[in-house]
């Protein structure tokens, strides 16, 4: 469904990317792991369109992202790790919004609607505004906005920061649940969060992929099965 061939990135002289390459498909749930600065949200946004790549090529569905912009983000639901929402909006007027940019038909979007108030839980903070919400709430905002489309592909960059234990759950679930009929890609540095949710997990550092595996290989690979020690394994051989 998507495949990243020797990928590089630089902002001015600093290589963020490098040559990286990977494919994915329908039905995974993939964690992008690596330490702050391993290029994670680099990635992700130029998955996304929002940065122009400076060499390799992104594909999906087999058609050149960088030359079917339109139809290819069509596919693709992002929530970057900041949020970014408008505070004057309510969460209804918010969402509205976005259906707007997609150019959905009304009864499709109260459809999308009453499906993501009840696996977000967002019945309650319909008529808020923006301003008000707790940083959970925005977060469980941000991840419906990326899914209001309904993408086939669903990129979230640290969806469960700002979340309570109990909000973590709930998302992990809904996760799970949506990978059934795409694919789910999450950036993060926490172990656990890897642990909970990942098929498969790529790990990054200092821009290169060091790591491509399922999360069952790579446990077993761990020493004692802790995670924690091979990422430091393998993340301090890359300083």
């Amino acid at each position: 469904m998507i495949e990243v061939s020797n990928l590089s990135k630089s902002f001015d002289l600093k290589n963020v990317l490098k040559d990286i390459s990977f494919k994915a498909k329908t039905g995974e749930i993939i964690t992008l792991l690596g330490p702050n600065g391993a290029g994670k949200t680099t990635l992700m946004r130029c998955m996304c369109g929002y940065l122009p790549i400076d060499r390799g090529n992104i594909t999906i569905d087999n058609l050149p992202l960088n030359e079917n912009l339109v139809q290819c983000l069509s596919k693709v639901g992002y929530m970057p790790e900041n949020t970014p929402l408008y505070p004057e909006m309510t969460v209804l007027e918010y969402m509205r919004f976005i259906a707007e940019i997609y150019q959905m038909p009304k009864d499709i979007f109260d459809e999308r609607m009453t499906y993501l108030q009840e696996k977000l839980s967002l019945d309650e903070v319909m008529f808020n505004k923006m301003s008000t919400l707790s940083k959970g709430f925005r977060r469980r905002v941000g991840v419906g906005a990326a899914i209001l489309h309904n993408p086939q592909i669903l990129i979230l960059d640290e969806p469960t920061e700002g979340l309570d234990p109990n909000q973590k759950i709930v998302l992990r679930k809904f996760l799970r649940d949506y990978a059934k009929k795409a694919l789910v890609i999450i950036s993060t540095h926490l172990l656990e969060e890897t642990e909970a949710l990942s098929s498969r997990v790529i790990i990054l550092n200092n821009g290169r992929l060091i790591k491509d595996s399922s999360f069952a290989n790579l446990k077993k690979e761990a020493p004692k099965g802790e995670l924690s020690k091979l990422f430091y394994q393998l993340t301090k051989e890359g300083d």
